[in-house]
């Protein structure tokens, strides 16, 4: 286990280290920011969809899937982060409930 995590680690730093070797005008490209900008996006996005719809090896649809509803809803409807987060929670805990 401990040769996974250095070699993650190792990994990790040369990615890094690859990232500050670029030249500047291939980090200025209009293509490369635009990448740049989606990928935490789509990285989130995967998360949650794992989340939400698995349960260790199987796709499952619960009560989480409520929330991220809501979720999506109260974000369309510009309403806080705040409100958003906790939303979520207390509608997947009443779905729960039920």
């Amino acid at each position: 286990m401990w040769t996974a995590i250095v070699l993650a680690c190792v990994g990790c730093y040369l990615l890094k280290l690859a990232g500050l070797s670029l030249p500047e005008r291939v980090l200025d490209h209009p293509t490369v920011e635009r990448i740049a900008d989606l990928i935490p996006v789509a990285l989130l996005a995967a998360l949650v969809a794992v989340q939400v719809f698995s349960d260790g090896t199987s796709l499952t649809v619960d009560a989480r899937v409520l929330g991220l509803a809501f979720a999506v809803v109260a974000l369309l409807l510009r309403m806080p982060f705040l409100v958003v987060v906790v939303g979520a929670s207390v509608v997947a805990a009443l779905v729960r409930l039920l």
